[in-house]
């Protein structure tokens, strides 16, 4: 098959220079010359961005365990049943515990061995402050651990060093081989587009009117907070899953809760209660932006609708917003930052 090169060129993506390279005929062994140079490289080596700092106090501030099955509720250890929560998905928050017995709100005790400790999945994962000036290159998540390979459309190379889950990349350079999108992240460093979730700042839609707004993208699984047409913040996120997806449009968020209680589908098939979910951000209907405690999958969908943060992240922007809330109380006005809601990309 001869060998050919479709299209190269340098242009602006993204508000950085970016380098795209197109080879719909290529093989895995053409011999051609990809990305950016060493020196270039080592220029940029690293995202010039912020990682918010993680404050343990505030992700362990609740003992969080996830139910076993259905749930007996009583007045007191070993008293009498007042209640009882269906089997599903679901996590309480211990406040006390005696004798085999777990206090899980005040006057409410459950057994002990009825409860799982869920606190080793609570995320240590956060999100970015993004500078004034424009980023030299695109910023990416790597979204798996993975060995990069040397080449475009070639077997991970463990010669390269592992690159961990949640790690920020500079995207230098794009290459479209075969329907296929790769990037390169570093010198003879390569990796697919599924496996990097990336910021793409949009141009403010026109009836965005609030001064504080909030793109969310879909298909990147990525939250941006911008103040006017400047983004500010970035962070990965896990939206609704389709059967129950996050709709897209343009929202605002209007009612705002420290903790709140969230619970829905049907028993004995999509069942889940959730306890003093923290920093919840409600812009459409029932669906919010919120911590999110029971996973550390950002980055890919898995929700009810709601847009999951870790709880870094919800708690930066459940203080952000704060300068555009008019009232906190008012479920029935459109007083808080836009929110827009679309897909950058199509699932394949």
């Amino acid at each position: 098959m001869p060998k050919r090169l479709l299209n190269l060129f340098w242009g602006l993506l993204s508000l950085s220079l970016f380098m795209s390279v197109s080879a719909n005929d290529c093989e895995t062994d053409c011999d051609i010359s990809y990305g950016i140079s060493d020196v270039e490289i080592a220029a940029n080596p690293y995202p010039n961005v912020e990682t918010l700092p993680i404050n343990e106090t505030l992700l362990y501030d609740r003992y969080y365990q996830q139910t076993t099955g259905k749930l007996d509720i009583f007045d007191l250890p070993n008293g009498n049943l007042v209640g009882s929560l269906d089997a599903g998905f679901n996590f309480v928050t211990t406040i006390n515990t005696q004798d085999g017995w777990s206090e899980i709100n005040p006057g409410q005790w459950v057994r002990s061995e009825s409860l799982t400790n869920s606190m080793g999945i609570v995320s240590h994962f956060s999100g970015v402050l993004l500078p004034q000036a424009e980023l030299p290159y695109p910023m990416a998540w790597a979204l798996v651990n993975m060995y990069p390979s040397s080449q475009p459309v070639s077997e991970p190379d463990e010669d390269n060093n592992l690159i961990w889950r949640y790690t920020p990349l500079n995207l230098y350079a794009t290459a479209e081989i075969n329907g296929e999108i790769w990037y390169q992240v570093g010198v003879d460093q390569w990796v697919h587009q599924y496996h990097v979730a990336k910021i793409i700042p949009v141009e403010r839609p026109k009836d965005v009117d609030t001064n504080l707004w909030v793109s969310i993208d879909l298909y990147e699984q990525v939250v941006i907070a911008y103040e006017g047409v400047t983004p500010v913040f970035a962070t990965l996120i896990s939206s609704g899953l389709p059967r129950w997806p996050t709709y897209e449009g343009l929202f605002y968020i209007y009612f705002r809760r420290t903790r709140d209680n969230m619970s829905g589908g049907q028993v004995g098939d999509d069942f889940y209660f959730l306890e003093e979910v923290p920093w919840t951000m409600f812009f459409d209907e029932g669906r919010a932006l919120h911590g999110a405690y029971w996973h550390d999958g950002f980055g890919y969908r898995r929700s009810h609708g709601c847009v999951n943060m870790s709880i870094t992240d919800a708690h930066w922007l459940y203080l952000w917003v704060a300068d555009e809330m008019q009232s906190m109380n008012s479920p029935d006005k459109e007083t808080g930052p836009a929110v827009f809601v679309y897909s950058s990309g199509e699932y394949a």
